[in-house]
């Protein structure tokens, strides 16, 4: 009950514990209490075994205090009421607001799925990690050296392990897709705040350059062309890059619906050729997404996290981002023990892999908190490379066109089976708004989804 005190002491004070009310927002604040929460129970999940009791009750515990708030969160919904007397009326009664109501007990389940996940790895003896006092040549060395060795007999790991080990992959895999697609449908649901608005360019032209608005405004467009010849070498420059691109898309998009005072009059560019650069840059933000996973978060995306006001869409954000870190670790994990393997197959893998580059050395970051520093996050998954982006995210493109599909449904439809395993089918995200950053993605059917990077 004192810990409880605490906790819900430093929301309210909107983490200024001098009361002097320069405290962050309370949306703000939740955030940043979930964030800050998943850092210390999930922090050093360096090997592939399960959570000890202590940290396991500590998540749960503290997880549903802060989740609590969002029980609260109500819209009014028409109900029959009948009288004594027989007659019925319609009244107006309280529930939970309907994202929260739909994708809460989804992201329940995924956390839930997860933790069972890692419990699998309980008293396995097919591999292990090197220990801190063996010698330096066992050691991981260059990049992700604080993370420990995955060790495996010197004949490799039996079939039934690998396979069985590739089974778990897919499976944290699919956790990992639903929690990615709840936390980029948020995000895209999130308001754009006023000082970032403020500070875009007066036109894409402004925001991209002149050689990247050629490439995007050129009449014939290929976007793997594109970025083969924009300097992609280092995290600062594809950062760079994203958040030019994204500026852009924001600019024609505001000029679109006639929002930008900052473009004059006499503009050159139609609606209709605006409208395809947007869509082209779209395009290229989607490459970068999948190319280059773990990447830090986007100056759009800090923005609208730290500028959000809305309590609802804070908790499923942040509750969505921290288990698709957790969910991607995991797979990172098992990534690292099936290259163990491949390594007992073929020693010429450790050194091909010394040369690997810039997008495969990347790991996810956890968010720092948003009232002090800038925050990152992973946005990708590992899925095989055989997939495409559509099989990625788990849409159909030859389905029915969109004024016939269905209504949206309930991700927990997609997670309830009897067996306890995720299934195949995307979850539909239950938001607010009819149109969806999402939505864009179907124009993309032959990406491919980034290859295993371990």
């Amino acid at each position: 009950m004192e810990l409880m005190k605490e906790r819900f002491s430093k929301l309210l004070l909107g983490e200024d514990m001098s009361g002097g009310g320069k405290g962050v927002s309370s949306a703000l604040a939740l955030s940043n209490a979930i964030t800050n929460l998943a850092a210390s129970v999930f922090g050093e999940q360096w090997r592939l075994e399960p959570m000890s009791a202590e940290r396991k009750a500590r998540w749960r515990k503290e997880v549903d205090w802060l989740l609590c708030v969002t029980d609260h969160i109500v819209e009014f919904v028409p109900s029959q009421q009948t009288a004594k007397d027989g007659t019925s009326m319609e009244i107006m009664v309280t529930r939970q607001r309907t994202d929260l109501l739909m994708n809460i007990p989804a992201l329940r389940k995924l956390d839930a799925m997860l933790i069972e996940y890692l419990d699998n790895f309980k008293d396995q003896n097919d591999f292990w990690y090197v220990s801190k006092d063996a010698d330096e040549a066992e050691k991981r060395q260059g990049d992700k050296w604080w993370l420990p060795t995955a060790k495996v007999p010197p004949e490799g790991l039996s079939d039934v392990s690998r396979k069985w080990l590739q089974f778990q992959k897919d499976s944290v895999n699919q956790v990992l897709k639903a929690a990615m697609a709840i936390n980029a449908q948020v995000l895209s649901e999130m308001e754009i705040p006023e000082n970032y608005l403020e500070s875009l360019p007066k036109n894409g032209r402004a925001s991209l350059g002149d050689a990247m608005y050629r490439g995007i405004t050129d009449e014939y467009f290929d976007p793997e062309l594109f970025l083969g010849q924009v300097d992609l070498s280092t995290e600062h420059k594809i950062l760079e890059l994203k958040n030019k691109i994204e500026a852009s898309i924001i600019i024609w998009k505001r000029k679109m619906n006639n929002k930008d005072g900052k473009s004059s009059w006499g503009s050159a560019v139609s609606m209709e050729k605006r409208e395809l650069f947007e869509e082209r840059a779209e395009t290229i933000l989607l490459l970068l997404k999948h190319r280059f996973p773990g990447i830090p978060q986007s100056c759009l995306d800090i923005s609208k996290i730290q500028y959000n006001r809305d309590v609802g869409q804070a908790v499923l954000e942040c509750y969505s981002r921290v288990l698709e870190s957790l969910a991607y670790t995991v797979t990172s994990r098992i990534d690292d023990v099936l290259y163990a393997d491949s390594l007992t197959q073929n020693p010429s893998l450790a050194e091909s892999k010394k040369q690997v580059s810039f997008s495969e050395t990347t790991e996810p970051v956890k968010m720092a908190n948003l009232g002090e520093e800038v925050a990152e996050k992973p946005n990708s998954t590992e899925s095989p490379s055989s997939m495409t982006l559509s099989d990625f995210m788990g849409w159909n493109l030859e389905q029915e066109p969109e004024e016939q599909k269905e209504p949206v449904s309930n991700l927990e439809d997609m997670l309830s089976s009897d067996d306890g395993k995720i299934m195949s089918k995307p979850p539909n995200i239950v938001t607010n708004k009819k149109f969806t950053y999402m939505e864009k993605l179907e124009n993309l059917g032959g990406l491919r989804s980034p290859a295993a990077r371990h």
